[in-house]
């Protein structure tokens, strides 16, 4: 009987491999249809950078503050709950933005509301859904199930784009509002069919569960903090995504500065060397969920880390060197195409790496404090390059991100943490004892 009730596991492992997968696909295609659309409508009805801009901070700053008590909630609650109810949320947003759409027109305040929205929407809904794979598939599969999620949101960003630019212009905007509707409601449909105690080591665990439950709010961050404190190779790796998301804003920023502003690159040209972003991430994650688990992650992902940054100072080499307008394409196509593979070797990896260490009790307190980490200090990375760009010369200021990441990189990862994250890797192969991390 027990294996008749493991087999039955695998197979609803399997749908849900697959559910998960339809579903992250569908809604991130149709966010980011949408996010193209209103984006131009932004521009198009105010001419105004700063309008745009507004927008970006709707969904930046609530994806910030709300990441804290989504992780709260995802620890505290049942799960599938909250996703169920993250997905009503989105369709109710834009059910109501379409209903001011119809009945006055839409607007910027009703365009801004409605971003906050579906901004906390999804922070709720990503935070406990990555807190909950290892309750949805087994051990075996959670590099293929992060693999999956990573392939579906690159297939949106390749697609999405060439769809929206399709479309605007010849169907009307409540057309737009009316797919992302259908998408979030086919989202909700297929994530209404999953079992998110399938592999509920928590239920395992007792009454430890019920414990938690009754925990208040400040008392649970404070312990998920003091958690995190006992886990210096999470610690670690919350720190390098802090740290890559600040320097990395010098590429976001001057990448297109660099090549609209210095280089006359024609739009649709640098669309294509932007697509060659999310092949390239594509690619990754069409390897990785067909390949054997990364044995050393953190390793591989310091690797991957590194030539990122080699990446983000190559964009400088054509200000250094003249090349034909030709050349300059396929290089940055070519540049772009790496940046997506190793970042792709960087996230999937170090995803699973998590998964597999964070207990389950804490886990939504900690995808919530890399979440938090991960998007704090983007927009001040970007405001500050930006003024940069302004007042130094573009190549430099690249060149000297450049060096800073890989050194900053090089220290967290230090060969003492690979030891700890490590140790089964790194110990000797004589019966000495292994050697002790730092």
């Amino acid at each position: 009987m027990a294996k008749l009730d493991q087999a039955v596991k695998l197979r609803r492992a399997t749908w849900h491999l697959w559910t998960f997968t339809a579903s992250k696909l569908i809604s991130s295609f149709g966010a980011q249809v949408y996010t193209f659309a209103i984006s131009f409508y932004i521009l198009q009805l105010t001419g105004s950078a700063a309008s745009f801009a507004m927008n970006l901070i709707c969904s930046i700053l609530p994806r910030t503050l709300a990441a804290p008590f989504a992780g709260y909630a995802a620890d505290r609650w049942p799960r599938k709950p909250i996703v169920i109810g993250a997905q009503v949320l989105t369709v109710a947003a834009l059910g109501g933005l379409l209903g001011v759409s119809l009945l006055a027109g839409l607007s910027l305040p009703a365009i801004y509301a409605t971003t906050v929205v579906l901004s906390l929407a999804s922070t709720f809904s990503g935070v406990t859904f990555s807190s909950a794979v290892t309750s949805l598939v087994d051990e075996e599969r959670i590099q293929k199930a992060m693999s999956l999620n990573q392939m579906s949101m690159s297939i949106a960003a390749i697609g999405a784009p060439a769809a929206g630019g399709l479309l605007y212009g010849t169907v009307p905007m409540n057309l737009f509002l009316l797919l992302y509707m259908a998408a979030s409601l086919i989202a909700l449909l297929l994530e209404s069919t999953m079992n998110f105690r399938l592999f509920n080591r928590k239920a395992e665990a007792g009454g430890q569960e019920e414990e938690a439950a009754k925990e208040p709010l400040l008392r649970s961050m404070r312990s998920g903090l003091a958690y995190l404190k006992t886990q210096p190779v999470i610690m670690a790796v919350i720190w390098i995504a802090l740290i890559v998301n600040f320097l990395f804003g010098a590429f976001q920023v001057g990448y297109s500065f660099i090549l609209i502003e210095k280089l006359k690159i024609a739009p649709e040209h640098f669309g294509l060397t932007e697509g060659a972003l999310a092949v390239g991430m594509l690619i990754m994650s069409i390897w990785l969920s067909v390949r054997k688990e990364v044995k050393r992650p953190l390793v591989v992902a310091k690797r991957g880390i590194i030539v990122m940054a080699f990446t983000m100072g190559g964009v400088a080499l054509p200000l250094f060197i003249g090349l034909p307008y030709v050349a300059m394409v396929i290089f940055f196509g070519a540049l772009m195409l790496v940046s997506g593979l190793s970042s792709g070797i960087v996230n999937t990896p170090i995803m699973v790496m998590m998964q597999k260490q964070v207990d389950d009790d804490f886990k939504g307190r900690v995808f919530a404090v890399l979440e938090t980490m991960a998007m704090a200090l983007m927009p001040l990375g970007t405001v500050l390059y930006g003024f940069l760009y302004d007042l130094f010369p573009a190549e430099w200021i690249l060149l000297s991100s450049t060096i800073a990441l890989i050194g900053a990189v090089l220290w967290l990862a230090r060969p003492s943490v690979i030891r700890r994250a490590h140790p089964e890797r790194t110990a000797p192969q004589t019966g000495a004892a292994a050697p002790v991390a730092q």
